[in-house]
């Protein structure tokens, strides 16, 4: 299991590991304990995004989706676009200006996900907000 604390919420998500099972294990090895800053996406609707840059975690796209449902994590492990993990609030049709991408869902939030909503008001209204991932 995952925690996440951003914007005083904390949730907890699960590792989809048999759907995700290299982008799970990159993430555990390369990212993990993870502090950061989630800021509003720019094109892909109601979600939050970390940009990583040219970050080479080594994973190949597994468990695409363009469509992340509110709670679904996902990474875009680089290509067309900076490599970024994203968490949907809302509505989410994931993309750049690069156009479409399809990120690799490898974590769900299970606990907290009524608060999905006001963390992704208070990111676009205030800013980015702190965010850690810690493994429990």
């Amino acid at each position: 299991m995952l925690e996440i604390t951003a914007g005083g919420y904390t949730f907890k998500a699960r590792y989809e590991e048999e759907a995700a099972p290299r982008t799970v294990a990159a993430f555990r090895e390369k990212l993990l304990p993870l502090d950061s800053r989630i800021i509003h996406v720019r094109w892909s609707g109601q979600a939050g995004w970390i940009p990583f840059g040219d970050l080479d975690l080594g994973i190949e796209p597994e468990n695409g989706t363009c469509y992340p449902h509110p709670g679904e994590i996902v990474i875009y492990p680089g290509g067309v676009s900076e490599t970024e993990l994203l968490i949907g609030y809302g509505y989410v049709n994931f993309a750049s200006k690069a156009g479409q991408l399809a990120g690799n869902h490898f974590a769900t939030i299970v606990e907290g996900n009524e608060n999905l909503p006001a963390l992704g008001e208070k990111f676009l209204w205030e800013g980015a907000q702190e965010i850690s991932f810690r493994e429990i």
